[in-house]
């Protein structure tokens, strides 16, 4: 089964930006909802953003919004979360999913990829 691929995690100080990718292919077409999550060690899996397939609609969650923006390109099968003044709560494993609905509830995904580190810190 394909899952999704991220990359693009690191280590950034407060206020910076970062933009984590997620290379797709299969789960770009209008079908799927792709969406980004993040957990802390010892946490439940938080949503973060997440984005139409059809009509490329958006949603993130109040700890991010006016911060981060969810973006895709079909064409090459991605999907990007640009993170901009990033704070330390930011801190946390970033996971891609793709899923059949426009929810950010971890358990209407069944797509994950593995994760990429995020670290907010001076």
């Amino acid at each position: 089964q394909v899952q999704p691929v991220e990359s693009g995690g690191g280590l950034v100080q407060p206020g910076g930006s970062l933009r984590l990718s997620c290379a797709a292919p299969g789960f770009t077409s209008s079908y799927f909802v792709i969406a980004w999550f993040r957990q802390v060690l010892g946490k439940e899996r938080e949503g973060v953003s997440c984005i139409s397939g059809s009509s490329g609609i958006t949603y993130y969650a109040d700890s991010v919004k006016g911060r981060f923006t969810i973006s895709r390109d079909n064409v090459n099968n991605m999907v990007y979360l640009q993170m901009n003044n990033l704070k330390p709560e930011d801190t946390a494993v970033y996971y891609c999913a793709a899923g059949n609905f426009f929810v950010l509830d971890a358990r209407k995904y069944d797509r994950w990829g593995q994760g990429t580190q995020v670290t907010v810190s001076s």
